[in-house]
């Protein structure tokens, strides 16, 4: 068996890479192996803290920047040059004495290689993999490529730290990513063969359920009985394209279609009346938008008079208390939600679509690119926005074809009042997650490629 070191900027949070960590802790742990965690900023997680490993410290942000679109915050190649491996010269060393101390002979490198938001985590990660000999397995979810907006290698050392390090290709590394459209391209920018393992999630366990603490849920982010809960789970950057959910949930909410809502009844029994809410709720955090995206979609939301809620600062990775106030879980947002919005623009996989269909949820989405390569044929319905952006609106958002949104509108409300179609739709759609994306599968992909 294996001592596993597992490194990423952050851990123990709700977004999608320490989410997918958890999960394989948890198989590579029952598989009999010993899994040791290191990151920038541990979260709720338990582990070995290297603070220069985080990505949003100024010199991570700063040098990501220089490093992909603009030399703005260096004299020269040779200033940046210096400043970067300063930092590489400082994790390497902190990173060679979590190694030694634990007995790491394994690495699982978590995006590092590959999305560079801290490009001397690579490095330095690199460097120690070859120094000591130590086999690795990249964990590739989005490359630096798949960047949305400008993208420029602005030095010779940016193109040389892309070249070498992202990702390496070295004997000693084995690489996964999450999508046939990620592995064509390492293939044909980087001659790196990989392994596709998709997004896996927890089919099998007991259920999220309204329990005495979460049961107050509601209420606390300010949810009448009656009111109409959309749930948008994701964090908050451009790419995920959450002004569409604010389309659709305007929509929703047009006199025809709450006329409808009322005459018919919610599909848990529920009456909906003249004071009931169709309301947008925002679970993730919005730390990683570095673009001004949230102050325009706010804009956006006022615009279309679409009630929403930014509840980032009750939900954790965890249950817990901070100063005194309940936090809630990520998965207590999916107890009391009536519908799921999951319009990203792209996505490497999608963890958020696996936990609606493991809520039991109807969702909403854009076909983004990987949903149509390598999930749409597995057969989920879903009520879909298509895969064509029609255009981009004066605060610089997408649109789609507004016959498109009514037509989403119209599936959504049969699926929160017909509850016998609903349930066929829940339940079909949970069956195919069970089927294709459990953990038993993500074993299955490990075990050829970890063996102990």
């Amino acid at each position: 068996m294996k001592t596993i070191g597992i490194f990423h900027y952050q851990v123990g949070h709700t977004d999608g890479v320490s989410l997918e960590i958890d999960k394989w802790k948890r198989v590579l742990e029952e598989m009999g192996h010993t899994v040791h965690l290191c990151a920038g900023d541990l979260g709720a997680a338990h582990g070995t803290l290297i603070e220069e490993m985080y990505h949003h410290r100024p010199d991570a942000e700063r040098l990501n920047y220089n490093t992909f679109t603009a030399l703005r915050d260096y004299p020269d190649n040779t200033a940046y040059c210096a400043e970067l491996y300063s930092l590489t010269e400082t994790i390497e060393r902190r990173i060679r004495a979590f190694v030694q101390e634990k007995g790491i002979d394994f690495l699982i490198p978590q995006n590092v290689w590959s999305v560079a938001a801290n490009p001397a985590v690579g490095i330095a990660l690199a460097h120690v993999m070859r120094d000591f000999h130590l086999p690795a397995l990249a964990h590739n979810h989005d490359f630096y490529w798949e960047r949305i907006g400008p993208l420029a290698l602005t030095c010779a050392t940016a193109v040389e730290l892309a070249d070498e390090y992202l990702p390496p290709h070295d004997p000693l590394a084995q690489h996964v990513v999450i999508n046939s459209l990620a592995q064509e391209k390492l293939l044909a920018r980087k001659g790196i063969h990989s392994t596709v393992i998709p997004n896996v999630f927890d089919f099998d366990g007991p259920g999220w359920e309204a329990d005495d603490y979460n049961r107050d849920f509601r209420a606390r982010i300010g949810l009448q009985e009656n009111d109409v809960f959309i749930l948008q789970a994701t964090r908050i950057v451009s790419r995920k394209g959450i002004e569409l959910a604010v389309d659709f949930v305007h929509a929703l909410n047009s006199p025809s279609r709450r006329a409808l809502l009322h005459k018919r009844g919610l599909y848990d029994g529920r009456p909906f009346n003249k004071d009931s809410r169709i309301v947008l709720v925002l679970a993730g955090y919005a730390q990683d938008d570095l673009s001004g995206y949230t102050t325009r979609l706010k804009q956006k939301i006022a615009r279309a008079g679409v009630d929403s809620l930014f509840i980032e600062d009750v939900i954790g990775h965890q249950r817990q208390m901070h100063n005194g106030e309940k936090v809630y879980s990520l998965w207590d947002s999916y107890v009391y939600a009536d519908f799921v919005t999951y319009p990203s623009l792209w996505e490497g996989w999608g963890n958020q679509f696996l936990e609606a269909l493991r809520a039991k949820l109807p969702i909403m989405l854009f076909e983004y690119p990987v949903y149509r390569a390598d999930i749409a044929d597995k057969g989920f319905r879903v009520v879909s926005l298509g895969h064509t952006v029609q255009r981009h609106d004066d605060l610089g958002l997408v649109r789609v074809a507004p016959e498109t949104v009514e037509r989403a509108a119209d599936m959504a409300v049969e699926l929160l009042t017909d509850a016998q179609l609903r349930k066929e739709t829940v339940e079909h759609n949970f069956r195919l997650g069970q089927m294709h994306y459990s953990l038993a599968s993500l074993r299955d992909y490990l075990l050829p490629i970890i063996r102990g």
